[in-house]
């Protein structure tokens, strides 16, 4: 087990313990819940993790390496941070993605700036669920508040990498 799977399984251990000190019938619900979690979330991964296996296969080296590799610089971070916005779904579809970007050459401050602009940007949510719901006005401003910030964690990382020379999984 690593380190953070270990750090989960203890907070899982301590959250649960909570939960049984509330009584016996909410941790049995809690357990229910997370049977019922993990039924959903399984076939999900089972899906997605091959996926990104056969497009790692598929990617050709010098677009990962080209585009996104650690010799991109700037450039490639807001290909990158600009790409992770419009990348649709959940983690079980951009996480596969990075793996297999990775393995294809991407470099890992560009990578760094991919996942912020999946989770900062993120442009199917906005004209899912901001744009109807909360307006135009609200979805610029937001927009242009943060069109930077995946940007900047590329950077933030590129900086940070150095005194973390382990900290890439490489596939």
């Amino acid at each position: 087990m690593t380190p953070g799977q270990i750090l989960l399984l203890a907070a899982a251990a301590i959250a649960f313990g909570f939960t049984l000190r509330r009584g016996v019938p909410t941790a049995q619900r809690a357990l229910r819940e997370t049977g019922e979690t993990v039924v959903r979330v399984l076939p999900l991964l089972a899906l997605a993790l091959p996926m990104a296996a056969f497009l790692a296969e598929l990617i050709p080296a010098d677009i990962g390496a080209g585009w996104l590799g650690p010799e991109s610089g700037l450039p490639g971070l807001v290909i990158a941070s600009l790409a992770g916005g419009f990348i649709p779904g959940g983690p079980f579809v951009s996480f596969p993605l990075v793996l297999t970007f990775m393995k294809a050459g991407a470099g890992g401050p560009q990578m760094v700036a991919l996942i912020s602009g999946w989770a900062i940007l993120g442009f199917h949510r906005v004209i899912a669920w901001e744009w109807p719901v909360l307006g135009p006005r609200f979805i610029i401003i937001r927009l242009i508040a943060s069109l930077a910030l995946p940007v900047l964690a590329g950077l933030l990382a590129e900086l940070l990498l150095p005194s973390f020379p382990h900290a890439l999984v490489r596939p």
